[in-house]
């Protein structure tokens, strides 16, 4: 049994939460014209269960577990509890291979090559990324490393902050627990740049890096050996997503970077303009109120904004009928 297993089995046993079994980060890709993969789940807490501990053992990172339960104590939700594990998804606007991370969902995506007979599916984790003064950049690269047990070699800006901060960094720190890159590493053709693995595994799902990509280690070690070389990765801001379901039109809203002035300064008219863009591609009647109620919760689930058997073009401004 590899570690990715082994962790997740002992933190379920000693969790005691219900409705664990079958859980899986592995999606089958929908049909043409559907766009989400995943479903809901309601767990129930155990007395000693930690909201942190709940999201690893579910795969949901940090700042995902607390934006979908806003109410729970993160320390100590307390037994009996009920906790949403946001484990609903719709794949991001952007093409299917390779990886594809998120940053203000703070999740990447593995769509792995199948052969001729063999269903098309996509695997998700959680990540941190870099926090506002040390961004994750933009754009396209690809994977031109990979690295068991590697080193780390803090650069001079990253050793200039340390002792600001009154912490001397060594100019190598060799493999093994101390190791903020954990066991696994992947170099990106952006320099300096990487997703690996962590020696401080809860703080996976938020922005607290220096710009490279975290993931918890046993999602890095399954990551590790299913890509190659070359494996092309797309890093996208998307902080509204947009995707049909059965000719249902859904929207799944995240807190924008605090950097981007565009959907932070107006998230509603955002969303609506992606919403509009949608609707050149099929025209259905919007739930207004579910719409507005997603863009203020920022839940970051998908939402169903569009009515079921209706269709026809929207009258007016959706927000206010």
């Amino acid at each position: 049994m590899n570690r990715r297993k082994f962790v997740k089995r002992a933190l379920l046993a000693a969790l005691l939460l219900h409705s664990a079994a079958g859980w899986s980060a592995r999606f089958v890709l929908p049909t043409a014209g559907n766009d989400l993969v995943g479903e809901l789940k309601l767990v129930t807490a155990s007395r000693d269960a930690t909201l942190l501990d709940i999201a690893r053992s579910y795969d949901v990172g940090q700042d995902e577990i607390q934006i979908a339960n806003p109410q729970a104590d993160r320390w100590l939700p307390g037994e009996g509890t009920a906790v949403l594990i946001p484990s609903r998804y719709i794949l991001p606007d952007a093409r299917r291979r390779g990886l594809v991370l998120n940053l203000p969902e703070m999740r990447i995506y593995h769509f792995p090559a199948t052969g001729r007979g063999t269903a098309a599916v996509v695997d998700t984790y959680p990540a941190s990324v870099g926090r506002m003064d040390w961004k994750t950049p933009l754009g396209e690269t690809r994977i031109v490393r990979k690295q068991r047990n590697p080193s780390w070699t803090p650069p001079a800006s990253i050793r200039k902050e340390a002792a600001a901060a009154g912490t001397a960094l060594p100019d190598v720190i060799p493999p093994g627990p101390d190791n903020p890159l954990g066991d696994y590493a992947l170099r990106l053709g952006l320099p300096g740049y990487l997703i690996h693995g962590t020696n401080k595994p809860y703080g996976v799902g938020m922005r607290v890096t220096h710009g490279c990509v975290r993931l918890l280690p046993e999602d890095i070690e399954e990551l590790f050996d299913h890509v190659a070389v070359g494996t092309p990765v797309q890093i996208l801001n998307q902080p509204v997503k947009t995707g049909w379901h059965d000719g249902v039109l859904y929207i799944e809203v995240h807190p924008p970077l605090d950097e981007d002035d565009a959907p932070a300064g107006n998230l509603l008219r955002f969303t609506l303009e992606q919403v509009y863009a949608e609707l050149e591609k099929r025209t259905v009647v919007l739930d207004g109120q579910a719409l507005r109620s997603a863009v203020e919760e920022r839940h970051g689930v998908p939402v169903a904004v569009s009515k079921p058997g209706l269709i026809g073009r929207p009258i007016g401004n959706p927000l206010f009928r």
